[in-house]
C-alpha cells in the first residue's frame, strides 16, 4: 500500500501511539523508583546506617537518568494535541486543558523543584529536610500522573461539562465532577500501582544480577528487600484496582468490555475467559461465525465482576449494536441506528440554531437548542456510518488484556516467593530465582503497555466517548508531513531509549559509590 494513501487520521494515531508508548516506558519507572528511593532514605534516617544512604544514592542516579528522558517525551506528547489533534483541542480544550495546566504549574513544578534539593542537598540540608525533598519528588511525580489521568479519564467518561452551541465548544461546569469521576480515580490508582510494580521489578532484577555476580551483596539484599515488598503490594493492589476499573468499563463503556472478553453474543451469568483463542475467520460481529477456536472460562465471573451479580446480563458486541436489551436502570438499550438518528438530529439542531441566531430568530433558536440538548448524548453517532464503526479491534484488545492479567498473576506469585526466600532462606543460594528475577524485568513494562492498549484501542472509534469520533478530532495536516515527523520521532525516541539503556547499564555495572573505608 502506498504510504500516502493512508489517511491523516491513521498517521496521527500512529504518531500519538508511538510517542505515548515510549513515554510510558520512562514515566512508570520514574514513579516506581521515586517511591522505592524514598523508602530507602527513610530507612537511612531512621537507622543512621550509612549503607542505606549508599543504596538510596545509587537508585537516585538511576531515577535521574530516567526522569530526564521522560520529560522530553512528555513535552512532545502534549504538543501533539495542538499539531495533530487541533479539532479535538478546539472542541474540548476548555475542559481537557485544565488538568494539563494544573499538572504543569503545580505537580511538575513541585517535582522539578525538589529534585534539585534531592540530588545536590545531601551535605547542604539536614537529614530530615533531605528526606522530605525525596518524598516530595515522589508526591510530585504522583500528582503529575494524577492530572494527566484525570484528563484521559474524562475522554473515556465525559462529565462536568455543557455544550455551548454559540461557540461550538464544550465548557466545564463542574470541576469536581471531572476530578472525582470514578473512572478517573480508578484509572489513576491502577496506573500508579503499575508504576510501583515496574519500579519493583526493575530493582529486584538488578539486585539479582549483583547477587549472581557476587558483587555488592549487602547493597543488593537491601535493594531486593524493598523491591520485593513494594512489588507484592503493587501487584495485589493492581488486582484490586483492576477490578474497579473493569467495573467502571462495564458501566460506562460496555463495548470495550465486550472486546476485552471477545464476547459477541450477550448472556446472563456470563463467564470470564481465562484462556482462549479467537477465531480469525470471524470478520464481523454479525456474520454468525463462532468467535472462539477454544476457550476455558470461569462460570458467571464476568457477570459478577461487571455488575456485582452472578446472573446479570452482559451485553455482547452484537447486542450493543442492535440494542433492545434491558439496562441496569430498567430502560431499554438503544440500537446503533436509533442513536445515529438522534445524533443526526442533534447535528441538524445545531446547524438550525446557528442559522436562527444569525437571522435574529431567538425563539426558533431556543427551540433548536432544546432539541440539541435532548439529543447531545448521541452527538457523535451522527458522524458514523454503520454499526461496524462501533466495534474496536477485538483481537488486539482481547489478547493484550489477557496478557496483562497473566503477567499480573505471575508477578504476584513471583514476588511472594522472592520475599519468602529473602526472609526465610538465603536469597544468594537460589540461583534459579535470581535468574527468574533478572529475566522478569521486562514483564511489568509489557503489562503496562498492554494496559494502555486495552484502554485506548478498546474505546475506538471515540476520542471522546459517544461525543467525538476520532476522524473528526484530527488536524487538517497532510499525511506526508505526519509521516516525516513520525520517522523523525521514531529515530529520536529509539535513540533516546538506547542512550538511556546504555547509561543505566554503565551505571549498574559500576555499582554504588563505596562508603568511606570501602574499596571501590
Amino acid at each position: 500500500m502506498d504510504l500516502l494513501s493512508v489517511s491523516t487520521v491513521n498517521w496521527s494515531r500512529a504518531q500519538f501511539a508511538l510517542t505515548a508508548g515510549y513515554h510510558w516506558i520512562f514515566v512508570p519507572l520514574t514513579i516506581g523508583l521515586a517511591l522505592i528511593m524514598a523508602l530507602m532514605e527513610t530507612m537511612y534516617v531512621r537507622t543512621g546506617d550509612e549503607k542505606w544512604k549508599q543504596v538510596t544514592k545509587f537508585w537516585q542516579k538511576i531515577f535521574g537518568i530516567n526522569f530526564a528522558i521522560g520529560v522530553a517525551t512528555g513535552i512532545i506528547l502534549e504538543f501533539q494535541f495542538g499539531t495533530n489533534w487541533s479539532n479535538y483541542s478546539w472542541f474540548v480544550g476548555d475542559i481537557f486543558g485544565a488538568p494539563l495546566a494544573i499538572e504543569g504549574i503545580v505537580a511538575f513544578f513541585m517535582e522539578a523543584t525538589f529534585i534539585s534539593v534531592m540530588f545536590f542537598g545531601w551535605n547542604r540540608v539536614s537529614k530530615k529536610m533531605h528526606l522530605a525533598s525525596t518524598w516530595l519528588v515522589f508526591a510530585g511525580a504522583t500528582l503529575s500522573a494524577f492530572w494527566i489521568l484525570v484528563a484521559n479519564a474524562w475522554m473515556q467518561y465525559p462529565v462536568g461539562m455543557e455544550f455551548n452551541p454559540e461557540t461550538v465548544r464544550n465548557e466545564m461546569v463542574d470541576f469536581w465532577a471531572v476530578v472525582l469521576s470514578p473512572v478517573a480515580y480508578n484509572k489513576f490508582l491502577h496506573a500508579i500501582f503499575s508504576g510501583w510494580a515496574i519500579g519493583a521489578g526493575f530493582v529486584a532484577g538488578v539486585s539479582a544480577w549483583y547477587l549472581l555476580k557476587k558483587r555488592h551483596i549487602d547493597f543488593a539484599l537491601k535493594s531486593a528487600k524493598v523491591g520485593g515488598i513494594v512489588g507484592v503490594v503493587a501487584f495485589v493492589m493492581l488486582a484490586v484496582t483492576g477490578d474497579g476499573s473493569a467495573y467502571e468499563v462495564s458501566q460506562k463503556q460496555p463495548m470495550k468490555l465486550a472486546a476485552m472478553e471477545g464476547l459477541y453474543e450477550g448472556k446472563e451469568g456470563a463467564g470470564l475467559v481465562a484462556i482462549g483463542m479467537l477465531n480469525p475467520a470471524k470478520q464481523s460481529y454479525d456474520d454468525g461465525v463462532d468467535s472462539y477456536i477454544f476457550k476455558l472460562e470461569i462460570p458467571k465471573l464476568l457477570s459478577f465482576l461487571g455488575y456485582r451479580n452472578l446472573n446479570a446480563f452482559v451485553p455482547g458486541i452484537k447486542d450493543i449494536v442492535d440494542g433492545g436489551y434491558t439496562l441496569q436502570d430498567g430502560t431499554t438499550a438503544l440500537s446503533f441506528e436509533e442513536r445515529k438518528a438522534r445524533g443526526e438530529k442533534a447535528i441538524q439542531a445545531l446547524a438550525d440554531y446557528q442559522t436562527a441566531i444569525a437571522e435574529g430568530r431567538d425563539a426558533d433558536a431556543a427551540n433548536h437548542e432544546i432539541i440539541l440538548r435532548e439529543n447531545y448524548a448521541h452527538f457523535g453517532y451522527g458522524y458514523l456510518e454503520t454499526g461496524k464503526d462501533l466495534v474496536p479491534d477485538v483481537p488486539l484488545t482481547f489478547y493484550t488484556f489477557h496478557l496483562m492479567v497473566v503477567i499480573g498473576l505471575y508477578s504476584i506469585l513471583f514476588f511472594a516467593i522472592l520475599l519468602y526466600f529473602i526472609y526465610k532462606k538465603d536469597l544468594r543460594d537460589t540461583k534459579w530465582l535470581l535468574y527468574v528475577a533478572l529475566w522478569s524485568i521486562p514483564l511489568p513494562f509489557i503489562a503496562g503497555q498492554a494496559g494502555w492498549i486495552v484502554a485506548e484501542v478498546g474505546r475506538q472509534p471515540w476520542t471522546i466517548q459517544d461525543i467525538l469520533p476520532v476522524q473528526l478530532a484530527a488536524s487538517a495536516v497532510s499525511p506526508g508531513n505526519i509521516i516525516t515527523t513520525f520517522i523523525i520521532f521514531t529515530v529520536l525516541f529509539t535513540g533516546m531509549l538506547i542512550a538511556e539503556a546504555a547509561i543505566m547499564v554503565k551505571q549498574i555495572k559500576k555499582g554504588p559509590d563505596p562508603l568511606p573505608g570501602e574499596e571501590a
